[in-house]
């Protein structure tokens, strides 16, 4: 940690809840760490709104960080909720639906052979023509106000509250340029209702597979074949 200049970590996360070790448990070891100067905060990552509360019962909890974008509503659940009830801010990664939200992916042919993204449900064969079409709906929204679709994604997110935190990631300069400039659109009330109601798209953001890990359920998205 020389690197950072110092010797704690401020928000120190469970990246995926351990099934097999009680989360106080896990949350008590960590709240070890705090008394002995190691860590400042705790955080939970995809964690459903039991294990959320039980943890927050054994210390108090920081922030939630799962994903959450305009096309994967998975913490309506009753988790952002209770993030709220509890104080916890909100982390969401993917804000971009693994880069569809851009609108700069229109063919599977964009994709590099060993992309993982081949083989995402929304992003196979035929799914991926469908949900450009639903891709429109938010496009327009952009359009109107004048921005990108990425900036209207980040800044609908911005808009629910100040402890929301969208970490978008990139590997591109001009990306991230682009979505820094987020937080300059100002969406109306209208826009953002239009936003909340967009049309979810087709096929799951994982596979069952990388579902697994995962401490909540998927099935707000009638269309996620999950």
């Amino acid at each position: 940690m020389s690197s950072l200049d110092t010797e704690y970590i401020d928000l120190y996360y469970q990246h995926r809840v351990d099934k097999t070790v009680p989360i106080e448990e896990v949350v008590g070891t960590l709240a070890e760490l705090i008394d002995e100067g190691k860590i400042r905060h705790i955080g939970l990552s995809e964690a459903g709104p039991d294990t959320i509360r039980r943890a927050n019962a054994v210390y108090p909890i920081t922030a939630l960080q799962s994903e959450y974008s305009l096309w994967t509503r998975d913490g309506e659940d009753g988790a952002v909720d209770l993030l709220r009830e509890l104080g916890m801010g909100f982390v969401q990664y993917s804000p971009l639906a693994r880069g569809m939200l851009s609108g700069k992916i229109r063919s599977r042919a964009q994709l590099e052979a060993v992309d993982w993204r081949l083989s995402n449900p929304r992003f196979e064969e035929g799914v991926l023509q469908r949900n450009l079409q639903v891709l429109a709906e938010v496009e327009a929204i952009a359009e109107e106000a004048d921005a990108t679709p990425s900036q209207v994604a980040l800044d609908w997110l911005l808009a629910k509250g100040g402890d929301w935190s969208p970490i978008p990631v990139t590997a591109r300069i001009s990306h991230l340029e682009e979505d820094l400039l987020a937080l300059d659109v100002k969406l109306t009330p209208e826009q953002v209702r239009a936003l909340d109601g967009v049309t979810q798209p087709e096929g799951g953001n994982d596979t069952q597979a990388q579902m697994k890990p995962f401490d909540r359920e998927n099935s707000l998205n009638p269309k996620s074949g999950r």
